[in-house]
């Protein structure tokens, strides 16, 4: 009977161990939160609200209940957004940009004070929408691509200025993708078409221009032919005349004679000859 009850009460101290460590184990486990490599944390108070220091990476101690962590993600995030905007000649532009963002360390109780967790999407489309406003309505349509290093400078001071305000930190901004309205490229479209007419039409005067001067030089170098056998005729009378006359008549006979299907009807006799190869 003895030996049944130091049993029970063995069993009895054994179990109230175990529910103590756990409740320990629990208690000290609600007491600790991990801060991972890339991130940091913001502790919030119910009685002190945020605490002004943000806490690093590692395991850190906090009062159960009372104290609450929140983890920002520090490191360099991409984010893309889209705007059309108007430009100075009331052109309609569809732009997007792209910006590599994270929040500054130190002022991350503040940006959670008065942003949250999500600060980043409730910031920047809002002010890169607003600056690519502002930046290409000082531009003309045309000029967005002829000076668009210049364009690209102007957005990217701006919006690095504007974030500044809300405590964030731009590391790249870049216009990735610029594209004009429907209007804008048919009038792109036909001006091209008007350029390569206009080429065309100077391509043709051009010619005519050409053939008309090389007609005055043929015209002219015929006429100082004609003047040349005019001179050389009244020096040498008809003579050069009949020479260039018995030429021709001789070129003539001797493509005659090598036809095989010429006859000769002599003045004088009433015959035909046939003359061949």
């Amino acid at each position: 009977m003895g030996s049944s009850q130091a049993a029970v009460s063995l069993l009895t101290n054994i179990a109230r161990a175990a529910i103590g460590l756990g409740i320990g184990a629990t208690v000290v486990n609600s007491s600790l939160y991990t801060v991972d490599g890339g991130q940091r944390a913001v502790l919030f108070d119910r009685f002190r609200g945020v605490i002004d220091e943000t806490v690093g990476e590692g395991t850190h101690f906090l009062i159960p209940w009372l104290q609450k962590p929140y983890i920002f993600d520090i490191r360099t995030r991409p984010h893309a957004f889209s705007s059309v905007s108007g430009t100075k000649d009331l052109q309609m532009v569809n732009l997007t940009l792209r910006v590599l963002s994270r929040p500054e360390v130190p002022r991350l109780p503040n940006i959670f004070k008065t942003l949250g967790l999500e600060y980043d999407e409730k910031v920047l489309p809002s002010i890169g929408n607003e600056v690519l406003k502002a930046v290409v309505a000082q531009f003309n349509a045309d000029q967005l691509l002829t000076e668009r290093p210049h364009v690209s400078a102007l957005v990217r001071e701006s919006l690095i200025r504007r974030a500044k305000d809300f405590n964030i930190v731009l590391d790249d901004v870049a216009i990735t993708h610029l594209s004009y309205g429907a209007e804008f490229s048919k009038a792109v479209e036909q001006k091209q078409v008007a350029q390569q007419e206009a080429e065309r039409s100077k391509f043709v005067v051009m010619k005519a221009e050409q053939e008309r001067r090389a007609a005055i030089i043929r015209a002219e170098g015929e006429s100082e032919a004609a003047k040349l056998i005019s001179q050389a005729t009244e020096a040498a009378g008809t003579g050069l005349i009949e020479l260039r006359r018995i030429e021709a008549s001789r070129e003539n006979a001797s493509t005659l004679s090598r036809s095989g299907n010429v006859w000769y009807l002599p003045k004088e006799n009433n015959m035909l000859l046939g003359v061949g190869r």
